[in-house]
């Protein structure tokens, strides 16, 4: 397993870092999407390695400061397989579901199904839901959460799950069919990390309270612990070829925790918006139909820190955009993935933050995003940088998967 940072020397390396960051109201005002190559004592980066030990630190230390908050570091994760079924769909994969923990008095189950006819470890997706695992699979051993849940997901009474909602969103994460394409798939539900809730902080991985450890990072930090389980499965999963992937303000976190992971070989951020795939700046020609900075905030008061709220009536101050974040990618692939109805999501925007993030890419001879435009409807852009735009609404759909196993085919080789 990869080294992670204790607790001690996250808060270190953190403290002595603040000293160094202006109050947003002394940053200056940059219309223009941040150039990811240039530091921010004004000195360009030329080469790999002035990125690699530079910019790259800066910009994480800089996301964690002004937005996200600290990114939890890891706990020593245990795992206990509470339920396993090795003929799920037909006799095509095996089932499988987890409780992890990487804290005291803190657990979350996983749900991961491999399939069963592959030679060797398979390429995973991996990433968080809505709904709980229950509302994914027939299976009835599967657990209902039986914590806080949002009051619009199938099943929910009075925020709580119930059996009414297994198997009601099969179509949502189309786990048979990925199994029948070659590819594993873990997911858990972001609830049992982090209620999505202003007014109750249950079941976080707590860190001090002014390092500000925010909803999304919480999330991301999940999926961390969730690919530390998977690079224990050798001979079902390969570590070389997981993909982080998840829709809405989880596309948020799946791009969030790809950034600050170098084992996630790949990011699949779904409609992911303000915060997300899209710029903080207003960027693009529906920008005035987009979520902004200020709307988010008001909104979601506890997905970001306090500092990025100083932002909310000028985020051309913030010293970076999320070009920048998807530049904490580079080399690894990323795909952007939206729907034409979507404004509120800034789709176009999304488009021009791949843009501003090429120059990494090409800096470290990855390729970058070979697209001069938004494709039409339907078309995926399958290069480094990725793009795919389909019809329809704020919502994640088959013909999604279908671009995410076609990029995937592409990058991780097809089964």
């Amino acid at each position: 397993m990869r080294f992670h940072l204790t607790f001690a020397s996250t808060l270190m390396l953190l403290s002595t870092a603040q000293a160094d960051f202006p109050a947003p109201k002394s940053l200056p005002s940059r219309p223009e999407l941040p150039d990811p190559l240039v530091m921010s004592d004004g000195s360009r980066v030329s080469n790999a390695k002035e990125w690699t030990e530079k910019r790259r630190p800066e910009l994480k230390a800089l996301f964690q400061h002004y937005m996200y908050g600290t990114i939890p570091p890891a706990g020593r994760v245990t795992a206990k397989v509470l339920h396993e079924d090795a003929k799920a769909f037909g006799g095509r994969a095996t089932l499988r579901e987890v409780a992890l923990s990487a804290l005291p008095g803190h657990e979350f189950r996983l749900l991961i199904v491999v399939p069963n006819a592959r030679k060797g470890p398979v390429p995973c997706f991996v990433g968080p839901n809505f709904s709980g695992n229950h509302t994914l699979v027939d299976d009835p051993d599967v657990v209902i959460p039986s914590g806080w849940m949002y009051p619009s997901r199938p099943g929910v009474k009075d925020n709580k799950a119930t059996e009414e909602g297994r198997g009601k969103q099969k179509d949502v994460w189309s786990l048979e069919q990925s199994v029948e394409r070659g590819y594993a798939v873990a997911t858990f539900y972001n609830g049992d990390i982090d209620p999505d809730r202003a007014d109750v902080r249950g079941g976080r991985p707590l860190l001090p309270k002014d390092l500000e450890t925010a909803t999304i990072a919480c999330w991301a930090w999940g999926i961390h612990r969730a690919v530390d389980y998977l690079t224990t499965l050798k001979g079902e999963v390969d570590p070389k070829r997981i993909a982080a992937v998840g829709h809405s303000r989880l596309g948020k976190t799946a791009l969030l925790a790809a950034a600050f992971d170098e084992r996630i070989a790949m990011a699949i951020p779904l409609q992911a918006g303000t915060g997300g795939s899209a710029p903080s700046r207003p960027i693009g020609s529906n920008a005035d139909k987009a979520e902004s900075v200020k709307r988010i905030n008001t909104s979601f008061p506890h997905w970001f820190n306090a500092a990025f709220k100083e932002f909310n009536d000028d985020p051309t101050r913030l010293p970076f955009d999320q070009n920048c974040l998807v530049a904490l990618c580079a080399p690894r692939p990323v795909l952007f993935s939206n729907a034409e109805e979507d404004l509120w999501a800034n789709p176009e925007g999304q488009f021009e933050v791949l843009r501003a993030a090429d120059p990494v890419y090409r800096l470290l001879g990855a390729g970058g995003l070979e697209a001069k435009a938004v494709p039409p409807l339907g078309k995926l852009v399958d290069s480094r940088l990725g793009y795919f735009i389909r019809a329809g609404k704020h919502s994640m759909t088959r013909e999604d998967w279908e671009a995410f196993w076609a990029f995937a085919d592409k990058h991780f080789g097809k089964r």
